[in-house]
């Protein structure tokens, strides 16, 4: 039976929102947030990867779990594995999911639905798109693309590549990758012990790393992306999205 570990980098530094986990959101930091969710999803243990002990102690008040891990790490993905190796030293758990803490009002059946795509053998990380259907989209290069071949499920894709660009050219849909990351455990290993690549290094997408040494990811289209906090404007889009979630009772 798989075993499953949800980990959630955060960080407070941001040049866009400072201390960005700590973002007040209906009464609560973010960062909480990101872990009810996850908690939520009902997939077994979910730890908070911090930089401060600020985060660690307001996901700790919430009854949830944090570590402090060291703060000059380069990416998510360098913390979520010193977390990993902390709390699971004996390598029970088999998937390893990257939650990013800035997706407060992401669904649990996505993180669900991520994770799952590793209980069949092939891939070696899953992650999530979701059909760009607004034409501003399809030029942003802050809209990474995934650029893949679809699979005999529906809903999925294997990625060939991941790009700022508008691609693939010609007549058919494009996707907007989400920054959800399900590895499997020898996976996020060997990613984790891998230089950074050239195309990685030159498009800014630690994802193109797993794809150049020759690992697969496949990717599962869903039919919207969740909110990313990134600016001033979408924390108030968050706020929003929240009050409305409590009124309604869906959260």
């Amino acid at each position: 039976m798989t075993k499953t570990l949800i980990i959630i980098p955060a960080r407070m530094s941001s040049t866009r929102l400072p201390d960005k986990p700590m973002a007040d959101i209906e009464g609560e930091p973010m960062i909480v947030h990101v872990w009810r969710r996850a908690h939520d999803a009902g997939m077994g243990r979910v730890v908070v990867a911090a930089d401060a002990e600020e985060i660690c102690q307001a996901v700790r008040a919430a009854g949830g779990e944090a570590l402090m891990t060291r703060p000059d790490h380069v990416s998510g993905s360098d913390r979520i594995f010193e977390a990993l190796n902390r709390i699971d030293p004996d390598a029970e758990a088999d998937v390893v999911v990257n939650l990013q803490g800035d997706l407060p009002t992401i669904e649990p059946d996505l993180i669900r639905e991520c994770a799952a795509v590793l209980s069949a053998k092939g891939p070696d990380i899953a992650t999530l798109a979701a059909e760009i259907r607004d034409p501003e989209e399809r030029t942003n290069p802050n809209v990474v693309k995934v650029v893949g071949t679809p699979l005999q499920q529906s809903n999925r894709l294997r990625a060939l590549y991941f790009t700022r660009a508008t691609a693939p050219h010609g007549d058919g849909p494009l996707f907007h990758h989400i920054g959800l990351y399900a590895y499997r455990r020898t996976a996020l290993e060997r990613f984790v012990s891998l230089k950074a690549s050239y195309l990685e290094t030159r498009e800014r997408l630690e994802q193109l790393r797993a794809l150049e040494d020759g690992m697969r990811i496949d990717v599962v289209v869903v039919d919207t992306v969740p909110l990313g906090v990134d600016t001033p404007a979408d924390l108030e889009r968050a706020r929003q999205m929240v009050r409305k979630a409590r009124r309604t009772g869906s959260i």
